[in-house]
């Protein structure tokens, strides 16, 4: 348990991009990790009841962590982070894109991806606290004034 909570925490530090884009050495790297912390959840208990109890135990605290995560804001604020403003009214956030080691080709890629070719005419991009950036249109903003925090 102790070594699921450290990769969590773990996770957590490295930001919301490395969730949702992995590279080929992200990939390895997540590989070697399992790899390297499997003797430490099961010990020298290479046995069938061995891996089914550690497994078991990493479900338990799985779902145990998804209700106290469900249940309490400030945990799920605390794991997951909020939401970030990357753009806004087509001006870039040079600070949260460095707080948030995102590259301006990355958001540029993102916008290519929803049509956008310029960053000028986009009226809002957010970070997510899945990783994902989505991108809404003036049209959204005032539909809904929570999207941005403003009244």
């Amino acid at each position: 348990m102790i070594v699921y909570l450290f990769i969590i925490i773990g996770l957590r530090i490295f930001g919301k991009n490395e969730l949702t884009q992995l590279s080929v050495s992200d990939l390895v790297f997540v590989l070697l990790i399992s790899n390297s912390v499997q003797n430490a959840m099961v010990g020298g208990d290479n046995s069938l009841l061995g891996g089914m109890v550690a497994a078991g135990s990493l479900f338990l605290l799985n779902r145990g962590l998804d209700l106290f995560h469900y249940r309490s804001p400030k945990f799920a604020k605390l794991m997951d982070g909020e939401p970030v403003v990357l753009v806004r009214h087509g001006k870039l956030n040079h600070i949260q894109m460095k707080k948030n080691r995102l590259s301006l080709r990355d958001l540029e890629v993102v916008l290519r991806e929803n049509g956008i070719g310029n960053i000028e005419i986009v009226d809002l991009a957010i970070l997510e606290i899945d990783g994902k950036i989505s991108i809404l249109s003036d049209e959204d903003i005032k539909k809904d004034s929570k999207l941005t925090g403003e009244k």
